[in-house]
């Protein structure tokens, strides 16, 4: 039954080189289990506090007068936390079981071995700009309304793939905006892990400072940095987990975090309600908010679908083209079965949203599974069980996630955030620096996206630059349509909102 659905023969493989790279493959993208909870907890802002209570000397305790504002606020805070909670459980689960469901998917419709889970800058741009607050760049949408804008981008995505039109955009998108564009993320992603780790911190005179690296929290995020690195340098398969863990266990050593429980089981299936499961899964499942989503205003309801749907696409193929090379599964420099490798992202992309969490593509890192041999789907579904088997090791995922420093630091998985950032920039020796009209726009796109902390505007300012100097050097019309079409919609918003 194993030969006739996946043709291992035919493939030159057999079951234990499958196992072994299936295995493979999760341990090199399990960190997703500990840091998506991390980032898409921000899509959650607490309630702000009241400017008379924000007046008081810290440390002189509450007038009468202001006491009943005070209670208020507190129990305001107590229902922020305990949403938060249930959101950090219902994405944790969200995870493990959109990953799963989107592997079998590769596994069974397409016959690959590409893992797929929540990508990495996905879930910062649903986080950080979609979610963010209006007045600081954000489009200020609910973390609901974001789900519906990422669970339709993905079904844009499906309709694409059985019309034939992906191709076409990915090809639309000049080179060099593409290799800024995550080169950017990247810088986002590291920017997002110095401040979890305390490394970098606000500084009134310039903004960003340095942060106290005689703390507790900044000395683990170096340690688990410099083990991380050394690590990847000796090429150890896993070395993001195994940081991570091994940063973890100092972390306990300092009693910067507590044990929560080793393993979650729940007493009734139906339910899954213990007191190590986690239990608030229920709240993220089915709650896009599409009416919300529909009453936002229509240019930054497109903008915030195209760019879902750009960076799937774009991670998607790269990570098909790429690990498809290294697998030797290429034919005259096509993927064959990109269609169906394709809808099955696109799916993923479906099926996670409704359970609750941002973007599920294609992981780069399933070339390290292929490196370990796999060459068929049954790779996939071995990474499938593990991630399914991981909603049992919760306890663990929640600890290691533990926010310290009142919630503003987490110095465990601050060191894989600026590693998963510094291995992005790869891309940026693909631009054309020596071509002007390429490579400022470029590099506009990167600086933009991380200093105003957003990846909307960094592609907005990339594409408008972009149109702005070719026309102007008399190549306007070798410009693709949806570059156009793309820059007119971001002049339109910041016409419209130029402060937000």
């Amino acid at each position: 039954m194993v030969e006739r659905l996946f043709k291992l023969r035919a493939n030159g493989t057999t079951v234990g080189r499958e196992v072994r790279g299936g295995i493979v493959t999760f341990l090199t993208l399990s960190y997703i289990l500990f840091v998506q909870p991390a980032i898409l907890e921000n899509a959650i802002h607490a309630p702000p506090k009241p400017e008379a209570l924000a007046a008081l000397v810290p440390g002189q305790g509450v007038p009468l007068d202001l006491q009943s504002l005070q209670t208020e606020y507190d129990a305001a805070m107590a229902r922020h936390k305990q949403d938060v909670d249930n959101f950090r459980d219902g994405v944790f689960v969200a995870t493990c079981v959109g990953s799963a469901v989107a592997c079998l998917l590769m596994a069974f419709l397409a016959n690959y071995p590409f893992a797929l889970a929540p990508a990495m800058g996905h879930n910062v741009f649903f986080a950080f700009t979609v979610c963010g607050l209006a007045g600081s760049g954000g489009f200020g949408l609910t973390w609901q309304e974001a789900l519906a804008a990422n669970f339709a981008s993905g079904a844009v995505f499906l309709l694409l793939s059985f019309v034939g039109l992906r191709q076409a955009i990915m090809n639309a998108i000049p080179e060099g905006l593409k290799y800024a564009i995550a080169v950017g993320i990247g810088f986002l992603i590291a920017f997002v892990g110095l401040q979890y780790g305390g490394l970098v911190v606000d500084n009134p005179a310039v903004l960003v400072g340095r942060g106290n690296l005689a703390s507790p929290v900044a000395l683990l995020t170096l340690a688990g940095l410099a083990i991380i690195s050394v690590l990847l340098a000796r090429r150890v398969r896993g070395a993001l987990l195994w940081g991570i863990l091994l940063t973890g266990a100092i972390a306990a050593g300092l009693t910067l975090m507590k044990r929560q429980g080793w393993i979650a089981l729940p007493y009734d299936l139906a339910t899954f309600e213990t007191r190590a499961w986690p239990s608030g899964w229920r709240s993220t499942f089915a709650a896009m908010d599409f009416a919300g989503l529909g009453s936002r205003g229509f240019v930054d309801l497109v903008i915030v679908i195209f760019i879902f749907l750009f960076l799937d696409l774009f991670d998607t193929v790269g990570t098909l083209i790429g690990v498809g090379e290294r697998a030797g599964m290429l034919v005259d420099g096509k993927l064959p079965r990109a269609g169906r490798a394709l809808f099955s992202d696109a799916a993923g992309t479906v099926v996670g949203t409704v359970f609750g969490t941002s973007t599920i593509t294609s992981y780069i890192e399933s070339a390290a599974g292929v490196a370990e041999g796999a060459r068929t789907g049954l790779a996939n579904v071995v990474t499938a069980v593990l991630m399914l088997a991981g909603l049992f090791a919760y306890p663990v995922v929640a600890m290691f996630g533990q926010a310290v420093g009142g919630g503003a630091f987490h110095p465990v998985l601050a060191p894989v955030l600026i590693v998963v950032g510094s291995l992005m920039m790869v891309s940026v020796t693909k631009i054309r620096w020596e071509d002007h009209a390429e490579a400022i726009p470029a590099f506009l796109c990167m600086v933009i996206m991380l200093f105003s902390l957003s990846i909307a505007d960094g592609i907005a300012w990339g594409f408008i630059s972009y149109c702005l100097l070719k026309v102007v050097t008399g190549k306007g019309r070798h410009v693709p349509a949806v570059v156009y079409v793309v820059a007119a919609l971001a002049l339109v918003r910041y016409v419209v909102r130029p402060f937000a």
